[in-house]
């Protein structure tokens, strides 16, 4: 599995925590900045959402002061489910019910131990399908309706 992950500067010191923990999992991972200055979170938000939407990562994590607007920004690529998530539970439902497949986290709101328990369980949840499969392809739907 590859993992694209981004962040400006309010997600940059949970990145690099992120980052032991996917690769002491064996994940490989495509680091997409930032370095800890400050930085526009659209910029680092489309470069995971490109890497995801082509295939070349297949998920994301992104980060930044709330998660919010670096969601926000990841949301406009197309075939993008950017979640932003503030415990363990919502982590692991974005992957089970919506199949979520970038994680969104504020380094302003979550501490480190939470951040990883929560990537984790978005890691270790799998999508449940059945009923969701039609939910989410409502999302798709909506997608191809106004993604144009």
């Amino acid at each position: 599995m590859k993992i694209a992950i981004g962040c400006d500067h309010g997600g940059y010191v949970l990145k690099e925590g992120i980052i032991k923990l996917l690769e002491g999992r064996g994940i490989q991972v495509s680091d997409k900045g930032c370095g800890g200055e400050s930085v526009d979170y659209p910029d680092y938000a489309l470069a995971v959402a490109k890497e995801v939407s082509d295939g070349s990562s297949d998920k994301g994590i992104l980060l930044c002061g709330t998660g919010i607007g670096i969601s926000i920004a990841a949301n406009k690529v197309k075939g993008i489910r950017c979640a932003v998530c503030h415990d363990v539970f919502t982590a692991s439902m974005c992957s089970a019910h919506n199949n979520a497949n970038i994680l969104a986290m504020g380094g302003r709101v979550i501490d480190q131990d939470k951040a990883e328990a929560m990537v984790a369980a978005w890691l270790d949840t799998p999508f449940e399908g059945g009923r969701h499969c039609g939910r989410v392809d409502k999302i798709t739907a909506i997608e191809r309706e106004y993604f144009k």
